[in-house]
């Protein structure tokens, strides 16, 4: 899902998730905001009739994932959601709303569920502003959020260490909430370095990875790209930035929708 001031098509050509679709053999739907529903082009993931389940955004959305699986045969078991910014934080009110659709999801520059009611509690939110819901709080609401009990998505989250839009402390928040709704220590079972940034994963007691969190050094506000190369994937642009990791590529294969190679 976009972000503020873009369209699905504009995502779409600068994440590349079409082109990688194409090569890979996925089905894909790119839920698009309405002007009239927010005139910056936001999804409205703070407002609560948007953030719960059966009731605007997320319901309208659910009811284009029910269409794309009826008219393509999907299987339920392997449907995943991504996006960046206000489409980052729409997708942490979709695994939260109805967490038994997804198998996984990707949050990129996004916030955690539950964090903002109001404008001026987004603002806040996006700031990294003290005086919000603790993560305790923030994982009951996540809980609460549906009758679901798990299994629970995989979740991948991406966040540019300097991003000045919606601060990096939204990264942490959004581990803590789900590391706490499964009672995960906050101690990586592994850190290593990927394509030269950071990356923190968290696994289960079969040494299955549930969380992954990539902190791209450096990084503004937007998708992180590796455009070039035999393995380029997407155009950069606004709010799509050249850092030399594909952030597309490797969610697909961290969701295991590509050969093993892809994410190279």
């Amino acid at each position: 899902m976009h972000g503020c001031r873009q369209t699905a098509e504009g995502y779409d050509y600068g994440s590349g998730w079409s082109s990688l679709a194409d090569r890979e053999g996925f089905a894909l739907l790119f839920p698009e905001q309405r002007y009239s529903n927010n005139r910056l082009l936001g999804f409205n993931w703070f407002q609560p009739r948007d953030s719960s389940r059966g009731f605007g955004e997320p319901l309208s959305i659910m009811q284009m994932v029910e269409q794309v699986v009826g008219d393509h045969a999907i299987d339920r078991q392997r449907i995943f959601i991504t996006g960046l910014s206000a489409g980052g934080a729409m997708t942490s009110v979709m695994l939260a709303t109805y967490p038994e659709v997804f198998a996984g999801g990707a949050i990129i520059a996004g916030l955690p569920y539950g964090c903002a009611k109001t404008i001026p509690g987004a603002y806040r939110s996006m700031q990294g502003r003290s005086g919000g819901p603790t993560t305790r709080q923030l994982a009951a609401r996540l809980r609460n959020a549906s009758d679901y009990d798990g299994p629970w998505p995989k979740i991948s989250i991406w966040h540019g260490s300097s991003d000045y839009t919606v601060n990096p402390s939204n990264a942490e928040a959004i581990a803590g909430q789900w590391l706490t709704l499964q009672d995960l220590s906050p101690i990586p079972t592994l850190t290593h370095v990927v394509d030269g940034y950071p990356r923190r994963v968290w696994s289960d007691a079969g040494d299955h990875e549930i969380l992954e969190e990539f902190c791209i050094t450096g990084m503004g506000h937007g998708t992180p790209l590796k455009t070039g190369g035999s393995n380029g994937c997407g155009s950069s642009g606004d709010y799509m930035l050249e850092v030399g990791i594909s952030s597309t590529r490797h969610i697909a294969a961290f969701w295991g929708l590509t050969r093993p190679s892809a994410a190279n």
